[in-house]
């Protein structure tokens, strides 16, 4: 027997136990978004590389560390997308839907940057992105922070999440309060962590959020991004925040909040937990104006965000918050004894699957003995299990189990349908 192949570090399977769960969370993230006017877009794990180096920023930790790069066999550079922005932003710019146009766009599939694996962060994960276009004002902004929330509220997680919103400012403001931070930050050098001193010529702005003790203790008398703020980006702000408080959305102002790409401009926001440890961060995104025609198209404004679906997922199983229905996929199991029961067993599920299409009916195959079958029934968490034998088919009867209470009836099966429908419906 040949050595068993295994699964890359980081890059994990989603299991039939699982993915139930996933589908339940894309299908209400589907729901929500649809409901906003947002139309999904889909786009290559692959792209070229210089994709990312100009669209994220070749100073970032993700072009700099994380990548997944590599050539071709005609030597061009590729990279397996580490986020998902980019992507959308080359995909709709090359089809002609940004220019003098709104768009409002969302995605979902697995990004990739080469990470240490640990809960909740791996190196192959999942994000559901949502994109608009063509709209400088603050309104969207809000809409989409609105969306989140409205998102948070039907998955039960609205009261174990903070939102957290800041304001970058423009570029040029940006860039003036760069070279003050820098200026002052060169004179405390050797007190920085080894990370903020690399980023000191690099990613300055990444500094203020690092999370080791000394540092922070420096940045407390440091120049502060809020006073480099053009007065533009601050009525953005101030009408982002009054739409907000209409719409009963809380948050709190963090002034340390810069986000970690380049592209990033003027909004920035962060949905974040207590429930997840590190792993803090269940949402993210922020205003890019710039992005488009940094990456050749024509100027158009944009704002969007991302949320791991894995945080998500662990989120919902931590808090357990996930409803019965999406942890069984099965409504209805039908077990046969016998070769005219297994005929009439055929016959009985397609029929449930025709009189209602959101019903799971799952027909047990591959024979076995009455109290084997019993058994996957019950393993498989249906509400009911129909029972069919050589007897019933001659009475024209099905015997039906309800496996949450034990209770089984006798049922004529010219009325079962009509039966769990109002059994399964009750």
């Amino acid at each position: 027997m040949g050595r068993k192949v295994q699964a890359i570090r980081g890059m994990n399977d989603i299991l039939p136990g699982q993915s139930s769960v996933w589908q339940y969370l894309e299908r209400t993230v589907s729901e929500v978004v649809n409901g906003y006017g947002y139309q999904q877009i889909r786009f290559p794990i692959v792209e070229q590389t210089e994709l990312f180096k100009r669209g994220v920023g070749e100073t970032t930790d993700i072009v700099e560390k994380e990548m997944y790069t590599f050539e071709d066999r005609n030597g061009e550079s590729l990279t397996l997308r580490p986020e998902g922005t980019a992507s959308c932003v080359r995909a709709a710019d090359q089809a002609g839907l940004l220019f003098n146009q709104t768009q409002r766009l969302w995605y979902v599939g697995p990004m990739f940057r080469y990470e240490r694996p640990q809960k909740g962060r791996y190196r192959q994960f999942h994000q559901i992105g949502v994109e608009s276009f063509g709209m400088a004002t603050p309104d969207i902004d809000a809409e989409l922070i609105i969306l989140t929330a409205r998102l948070w509220k039907k998955l039960g997680l609205l009261e174990h999440v903070e939102l957290q919103l800041n304001t970058i400012g423009v570029a040029a403001a940006r860039e003036t309060f760069k070279a003050a931070l820098v200026e002052y930050l060169t004179e405390f050098k050797d007190q920085l962590d080894e990370d903020s001193q690399r980023r000191l010529s690099t990613n300055p702005l990444r500094i203020l959020d690092s999370k080791d003790e000394a540092t922070q203790k420096v940045l407390q008398s440091a120049p502060s991004l809020e006073d480099f703020i053009d007065d533009e980006s601050r009525e953005h702000f101030e009408r982002l925040q009054a739409i907000l408080r209409a719409n009963d959305v809380p948050f709190v102002i963090n002034r340390a909040l810069v986000r970690g790409l380049d592209y990033y401009g003027k909004t920035v926001f962060e949905w974040v937990t207590s429930h997840l440890g590190a792993q803090a961060t269940v949402c993210a995104g922020g205003r890019y104006d710039g992005l488009v025609e940094q990456l050749g198209g024509r100027a158009t404004p944009a704002v969007g965000f991302a949320m791991g679906v894995e945080r998500l997922v662990l989120l919902l199983e931590t808090l357990e918050l996930i409803p019965e229905e999406a942890k069984s996929a099965t409504d209805i199991f039908v077990v046969s004894f016998g070769d005219e029961a297994e005929l009439a067993s055929f016959v009985v599920a397609e029929q449930l699957r025709n009189a209602n299409q959101d019903w799971t009916v799952l027909r047990h195959c591959g024979g076995g003995n009455f109290k084997n079958q019993m058994k996957k029934a019950d393993k498989s968490g249906a509400r009911f299990t129909l029972i069919l034998g050589e007897s019933e088919v001659a009475e024209g009867v099905i015997q039906v189990k309800d496996m949450q209470s034990g209770e089984q009836v006798s049922c004529a099966t010219d009325v079962l349908v009509t039966t769990l429908l109002d059994k399964l419906n009750g």
